[in-house]
């Protein structure tokens, strides 16, 4: 059983929706191939039949991306003039509303269709004011379908448009069934106000669990409340009909400057100024805003159209490409190479070390790679701005000299920490070492060589790294065990961390190597999985390694590879039944107990294996840890540790696959993500008392 978290991951399409898009070709049983036999999904059907097409999936990121899709036609209406204020809010029944003060989606008759305009935009594929024409010059959305997707999507949606000019001016309304209008679009009468109501259920034949995150919402409407200067966006949460709203709003003067500051809130800054750069060229408007922080690592954040671009793109190339060419032509200026420097030239690497940058493109066209928009790919998109970051970053660093002098500072000792780490990892790393012919000695390996089938646990403590060893199945499981704290990489430059022993250790043994050579096809186990106690150490433990993929093994996240291990908090037992319980929370402990006294009530002669006591074998046991105590007929064991467990008890609480509890590391928001291991394990102490301070009231306990 798998438990999750950061993210859920993305649930597959529904079988139900098996079918293929638009039209499927099908083979009769006689053989024949014929007109007949190709089948035409008309309207909307197609996004029924393939949801995961349109939106993602049809789990939990597809279910907000519903709302983000209606939320960016307002945007598209703010950003090209006509809007100022955007409310969305979450109503009873599952229901989502997104209102604006746009010029209101059209009503009159659309000259192809025959029918309204809004009919035809929310029941029509690809039909929408952003394929051509003048009434917008920058948009994002899904090109015109976002609003039709939604709407065949919902079980219900009901649009209302208000417009006070015009031939048109007035209330109008139309409702609409799984995509398909339920009646004509109708008059409501004279209005005073102006723009767009929308408001729709997310179908639950389409979404399996439909549970909106707050916290997912308000990052998403913050975010796009700074690269929309000037906007107001409103979020009310009014699900819970007997309490009283919580309401947010966001507003931003400063656009990506705010951003770039919020982003930047807790670090030390190197230089003084912080640099922005807003220029309109070729049809293209490009804002950058960068800053660089006292720390290794880097945060770049990308947006096309207000659309972020996880992967980055061409403007992100271009933005790279710009600031390394600068800062290596500074250098020359400035003698940096001269200086007994071991290096003659500036990598991307180097410039990048401590900057936090936010890249922002608008333009007319955008061609983005897969459906949910992660990469621009519009080849003019690198030229225009790295010409403009050319010009502008140069201009900034003639105009602040002690600014340059600090970045160049700054970039030059990354260059030199890039030599001593090449170093170390000649002297460490050595290539035999990293195709996995001579690995650790305190690994013992499974037998398997299939990536995909192998697991490891990197286990907290030579105790339970040897109850591991011993209960294992070592057939594909192998074990790693740690001693002390891993280093916290936060704090550390490459050759610091290659100095240590036990992170060497882990690199060598998953076969990946690290940095400039990482490679995840040479990954040696698909399941990584984190083993530690369930105390404070445990946590802090799980944490610093969890630093470390973070920080140098991503990939392995985003790919699913990376798990928590969830030993039992409790061990029930009366007679020979024993159950174990994960959870601290009293009635579960409660369910456990009633099961395992009804057990030995009702079926006594069931009770054939014994498992031995959890002080059987271990001889390392915490005097007084084990805190056994009678409770109604039975005995209650806590477990401090996992060196409290005998192999036995280890295998079948933690290690089985067939009844362990294992939570899957997932990747939702990398730029808040960031910004959190900074707080929590970055040098500066402010911020993190500052976050524990705020939390700690949620804490219900900790043990010590």
């Amino acid at each position: 059983m798998a438990k999750k978290i950061l993210v859920k991951k993305q649930s597959g399409e529904p079988k139900k929706n098996a079918l293929a898009q638009g039209a499927r070709a099908a083979v009769s049983s006689d053989n024949s191939y014929e007109a007949k036999d190709i089948y035409v999904l008309k309207g909307l059907e197609p996004v029924r039949r393939r949801p995961g097409m349109y939106i993602g999936s049809t789990g939990t990121d597809g279910l907000h991306h519903l709302i983000w899709e209606i939320v960016d036609n307002s945007l598209d209406e703010a950003q090209n003039g006509y809007a100022k204020i955007i409310e969305v809010q979450l109503l009873p029944q599952n229901r989502v509303s997104v209102c604006d003060d746009g010029r209101g989606i059209p009503v009159d008759p659309h000259p192809q269709t025959k029918k309204s305009a809004l009919e035809t935009a929310a029941c029509t594929l690809h039909a929408g004011g952003k394929f051509g024409g003048t009434s917008y010059k920058i948009a994002g959305g899904l090109h015109g379908v976002g609003l039709s997707v939604v709407n065949a999507l919902s079980k219900w949606m009901r649009i209302d448009v208000y417009k006070r000019d015009g031939k048109w001016a007035g209330a109008w309304m139309q409702e609409y069934a799984r995509g398909k209008p339920k009646a004509h679009v109708k008059k409501l009468g004279a209005t005073d106000k102006q723009g767009t109501f929308i408001v729709f259920e997310p179908d639950p034949v389409i979404f399996s669990e439909i549970k909106f995150d707050i916290k997912h919402i308000l990052d998403h409407l913050r975010e796009q409340a700074y690269l929309v200067r000037g906007i107001t966006i409103r979020f009310v949460d009014a699900r819970d009909e007997t309490k009283e709203p919580m309401r947010y709003t966001f507003y931003f003067e400063g656009g990506i400057v705010s951003y770039l500051k919020y982003l930047t809130e807790d670090e030390t800054p190197v230089h003084k100024n912080l640099f922005f750069m807003a220029k309109d060229v070729s049809d293209m408007h490009i804002e950058v805003a960068l800053r660089y922080i006292d720390d290794v690592q880097s945060l770049e954040v990308s947006f096309a159209n207000n659309i972020k671009t996880g992967e980055g793109g061409m403007h992100l190339t271009g933005f790279r490409s710009a600031i390394t060419r600068v800062l290596n032509d500074a250098a020359k200026e400035y003698n940096i190479f001269k200086n007994g420097n071991e290096f003659s030239t500036l990598t991307g690497d180097d410039v990048r070390e401590g900057l936090v940058a936010i890249v922002h493109v608008k333009l007319h066209e955008p061609q983005f790679e897969g459906q949910t928009k992660a990469k621009l790919g519009n080849p003019e998109a690198r030229s225009v701005v790295e010409n403009a970051m050319n010009a502008g970053f140069k201009e900034f660093l003639e105009r602040n000299p002690d600014d340059a002098k600090a970045i160049l500072e700054k970039v030059a000792l990354a260059a030199k920490a890039r030599i001593a780490a090449k170093t170390a990892k000649d002297f460490v790393l050595r290539k035999s070492v990293l195709e996995g012919s001579s690995l650790p000695g305190k690994l013992s390996d499974c037998q398997t060589r299939k990536a995909e089938d192998a697991e490891i646990f990197i286990v907290e403590g030579q105790s339970a790294g040897g109850s591991a060893k011993e209960g294992r199945d070592r057939r594909f499981q192998a074990i790693l065990p740690l001693r002390g704290k891993p280093l916290n990489v936060e704090k550390s430059r490459l050759d610091k961390i290659l100095a240590n022993e036990e992170i060497r250790s882990l690199i060598v043994a998953l076969g990946t190597a690290i940095a400039q050579d990482f490679n995840l096809a040479k990954l040696r186990y698909h399941k990584i999985i984190i083993m530690a106690d369930a105390d404070v150490d445990g946590m802090h433990i799980r944490t610093l390694l969890l630093t470390l993929f973070f920080r140098y093994f991503q990939d392995m996240i985003t790919q699913g590879y990376l798990y928590l291990a969830q030993p039992p908090l409790f061990r029930i037992q009366k007679g020979k039944e024993i159950r174990y319980v994960y959870s601290d929370k009293e009635e579960e402990k409660e369910k456990a107990i009633q099961e395992v006294l009804k057990l030995v009530k009702a079926e006594p002669q069931k009770q054939k294996v014994e498992i031995p006591e959890a002080t059987d074998e271990i001889g390392e046991t915490e005097t007084g840890s084990e805190d056994i105590s009678l409770y109604k007929g039975a005995s209650v064991q806590r477990y401090k540790g996992l060196g409290e467990m005998n192999p036995a008890q280890l295998w079948e609480t933690t290690m089985n696959p067939d009844t362990r509890v294992v939570k899957q590391v997932t990747i939702d928001d990398a730029v808040e993500a960031d910004r959190l291991f900074n707080v929590l394990m970055g040098d500066d102490v402010l911020p993190r008392k500052k976050f524990i301070q705020s939390y700690a009231t949620e804490v219900k306990q900790v043990d010590i």
